[in-house]
């Protein structure tokens, strides 16, 4: 959320609205609470869809009201998007049926199941749906988006703005490049998480398999 979020408020035609199921404090993974200025049922017309990830992603995907007010508000939107495990979201409403997208590592086994074609890449902008992996491809997913909606220029000056110009400590922030007992050793911990988000997959796409517009 954090980068799309700081991206997206920098355009000065945009108004960027925190949707949630009531306007109640989410308390996200981190321990962070987050104050959403909207619930869901009183949304207005929305030009962009933006849902982010996270372990909470894991119930939303099952979750009716949500997965509703997704396939009823997508037709109306220029973009669908979402960053890490938003796509999942996406997916389980139908969203990314035969759209080419991405999400965390972790993750990109579950999107076949939901009718999506999983591409390993930072950004994936399929017509108008764009997707981005793990959680610092937030930052290159807002600036993408940026130079979409107002331009290559202001997406540029937002960049400076926020002085993105990654060269991180490490070489370990793709299964590609981490040691192999890195890998491993995220997969055990995230194990359970993934086993969880395929079957809740699986019962949204039985659930839901003519969601997709």
């Amino acid at each position: 959320l954090a980068g799309p979020h700081d991206a997206l408020t920098k355009v000065r035609t945009a108004k960027v609205h925190l949707l949630a199921k009531s306007t109640a404090p989410v308390t996200t993974d981190t321990g962070n609470r987050v104050l959403p200025d909207i619930a869901l049922r009183d949304a207005p017309d929305l030009d962009l869809l933006f849902i982010g990830g996270g372990p909470g992603v894991n119930a939303l995907m099952e979750d009716a009201e949500m997965l509703q007010f997704l396939v009823t508000r997508a037709p109306r939107a220029q973009w669908v998007t979402s960053v890490c495990t938003g796509a999942l979201v996406l997916g389980a409403a139908g969203l990314l049926r035969g759209y080419r997208a991405t999400t965390h590592w972790t993750a990109m086994e579950v999107l076949p199941v939901l009718g999506a074609i999983p591409v390993p890449e930072r950004v994936v902008v399929d017509r108008n749906r764009m997707t981005g992996n793990g959680v610092t491809s937030g930052l290159d997913f807002g600036l993408t988006l940026v130079a979409q909606l107002a331009g290559e220029r202001t997406a540029q000056l937002v960049q400076l703005g926020q002085e993105y110009e990654p060269h991180p400590p490490f070489n370990s922030g793709s299964p590609a490049t981490a040691p192999a007992e890195i890998v491993q050793q995220f997969r055990n911990v995230s194990a359970k998480s993934t086993v969880e988000r395929m079957a809740a997959a699986r019962r949204a796409a039985a659930k839901f398999p003519l969601a997709a517009y």
